[in-house]
């Protein structure tokens, strides 16, 4: 079982620039340190795969980029009636090649669940992208034992957030192969660094996950005021003194 810890983007705190190497681009000097990175500015605006070959050349071949898919299918299409919109994003992100890590589906807080579409989309999304995808849902009605298993079915984790928008939130669901974290900081979300208890308490979860067979990433996106960085530093030093499996 392998365990990531990254960022959401690889900008480096300039308080903490003395932790990595001296030399190269952020994104070579960020993946210096970590094995992992989400892309959030896919949400927003779509990216040449030029520029995802670009990254990928700029990272070992250990490491994965998680990637959220745009908001035009999540938030605008509602995962409906969004297929060439899906074959570009994948088209696009071919680009990273065997760096491609998870691919994050966040949908809008209103979006309640709508049955067989969730899952026919699911499907087809993983078809496309062979490869993993897991699921940000925020609204209470996907949180139901039904849904559960169509997730299982469909071999998509749901993320566990923190802080959560309704309480099953804060804990993985879903299929158990794969356990997805991201943290934005609390109490001030985006803002608030976690304190040594928050990261030693992550570092337990995440030992007892990789323990029931689970491959598990922890993405702090508390950058804001650039505590991801060093709370990121911090959880892969505590696993490292436990001895936990590496990226594979």
């Amino acid at each position: 079982m392998s365990i990531r810890v990254g960022v959401a983007g690889w900008s480096i705190p300039s308080a903490l620039s003395g932790l990595f190497p001296a030399s190269g681009t952020h994104l070579e000097r960020y993946g210096a340190r970590f094995a992992a990175v989400e892309i959030n500015s896919s949400f927003y605006r779509p990216h040449r795969r030029t520029t995802y070959e670009r990254w990928a050349a700029s990272v070992p071949p250990a490491f994965r980029f998680a990637v959220k898919l745009p908001r035009t299918i999540t938030h605008e299409h509602r995962l409906i009636n969004c297929h060439a919109l899906m074959e570009r994003f994948v088209e696009e992100t071919d680009g990273l090649g065997a760096r491609r890590g998870p691919i994050l589906v966040q949908l809008p807080p209103g979006f309640a669940y709508p049955g067989e579409c969730a899952e026919r989309f699911l499907s087809d999304l993983k078809a496309m992208v062979a490869g993993a995808v897991v699921l940000e849902p925020r609204h209470a009605s996907w949180f139901l034992p039904q849904v559960d298993l169509m997730l299982k079915r469909q071999q998509v984790p749901r993320v566990a957030a923190d802080p959560p928008r309704v309480p099953p939130a804060a804990r993985p669901g879903g299929w158990e192969g794969l356990a997805y974290f991201r943290l934005h900081g609390s109490p001030r979300i985006y803002q608030s660094p976690y304190g040594k208890e928050a990261i030693a308490a992550q570092a337990a979860v995440v030992t007892a996950l990789t323990r029931r067979g689970s491959d598990v990433w922890t993405i702090y996106d508390n950058t804001t005021c650039g505590a991801a960085t060093q709370n990121a530093l911090d959880l892969m030093g505590i696993l490292a003194e436990g001895k936990t499996p590496p990226p594979a």
